[in-house]
């Protein structure tokens, strides 16, 4: 069973991926912010990090860049309300992006996505 962690400053939007991915059969650890983040990774390894982009403290794209410094292979699905990230040149490190939305059909594919490619290029 794949872990996920999900970094979001929204308890309703961690509650709501947790509940979902966790159906889905993954196991969910969340954090409410970057606080310590690279230390929660090495502690917790997840498989994959789903990541807000705009937190009220952390700049999420400044967390992707810090994560790919430290876990380079560690998938990143950037998730944000809004696509002018796109804009952002360190927004190229994320695997995938997802558009916040209630629907969480995308979120569920680009996870499966990402965590098939690492399988596919670790040999696991």
């Amino acid at each position: 069973m794949a872990k996920i962690l999900i970094v979001d400053d929204e308890e309703h939007i961690r509650y709501l991926y947790s509940e979902e991915l966790t159906e889905a059969g993954y196991e969910v650890i969340t954090a409410d912010s970057g606080y310590k983040l690279l230390e929660r990774i090495e502690s917790e390894k997840p498989d994959l990090v789903v990541l807000d982009i705009k937190m009220v403290d952390y700049n999420g794209l400044d967390l992707l860049q810090d994560i790919r410094n430290k876990f380079y292979n560690l998938p990143v699905v950037l998730c944000t309300a809004y696509d002018t990230f796109k804009e952002d040149m360190k927004s190229i490190a994320a695997d995938f992006y997802v558009i916040k939305s209630f629907d969480l059909t995308e979120l569920r594919n680009k996870i499966a996505m990402a965590l098939e490619s690492r399988q596919n290029n670790t040999g696991n």
